[in-house]
């Protein structure tokens, strides 16, 4: 199976633990063991932080998403040097070097490619274009909710959604470079229009990650921890 992630920075390098790097390594070199893997790995809260000094000089939005995409290619080079030689060993700027990095047959991590995407639609995108099976998206919550759960406690969360429940619930997302949302309504969009299974799910412990991906090779599941997206 061939499984696109779309791996935040607040997930992975939220405090710039190596330990964390490793822990999620660990989780991901299990995983490769079957299964073929393509990571997009976010900025987080530092991306954030050099936007925020960005904007305060007056950098346009346009500036401010290079330099967001800056970080988050240190973070994916951090995490190709936790994989080891398992990793293709650059990271790719582009969907064409992905691709050619894909054939290499090893674990290929990269950060964001163009302004105005976010870590997940580059990975709804390369899902798409690449031919994935399963697009898997860890966040901090455990799946997609009706509001915010931090906020509101009566929030509902989704075990199901379809890709078009999906664009509409979408439709207020902001677009600010390092905007902080579940998914951002251009990776809505191509989820909706590739058909390509997605799964949203609790990714603060990797260990949860095996567990999905074996419930899956076990036949698509109709429930799992986080919430199912499907054509």
């Amino acid at each position: 199976m061939f499984i696109v992630m779309s791996l935040g920075g607040s997930i992975l390098a939220g405090d710039l633990d190596s330990e964390r790097f490793k822990t999620y390594a660990d989780a991901i070199l299990k995983i490769s063991e079957k299964h073929q893997l393509l990571l997009v790995v976010g900025g987080g809260v530092y991306a954030r932080k050099y936007i925020e000094v960005a904007r305060g000089i007056g950098a346009d939005e346009v500036t401010c998403d290079f330099i967001g995409i800056d970080v988050t290619r240190i973070n994916a080079k951090l995490l190709i040097s936790a994989l080891g030689k398992a990793a293709y060993p650059e990271v790719p700027t582009n969907y064409n070097e992905a691709a050619l990095a894909f054939e290499s047959g090893k674990i290929v991590v990269m950060g964001g490619v163009l302004p105005g995407q976010t870590t997940d639609a580059v990975s709804a995108a390369l899902s798409e274009y690449l031919g994935a099976d399963l697009f898997l998206i860890p966040t901090s919550v455990d799946g997609i909710y009706s509001a915010d759960p931090n906020v509101d406690k009566n929030a509902v969360k989704y075990k199901t959604l379809t890709g078009a429940e999906l664009v509409r619930m979408s439709g207020e997302t902001s677009l600010k470079a390092g905007s902080k949302s579940p998914i951002d309504p251009i990776a809505c969009k191509l989820i909706d229009r590739s058909g390509i299974r997605t799964i949203v799910l609790d990714g603060r412990d990797p260990k949860n990650l095996p567990e999905i991906i074996e419930g899956e090779e076990k036949g698509p599941q109709k429930e799992c921890s986080g919430t199912i997206i499907t054509p």
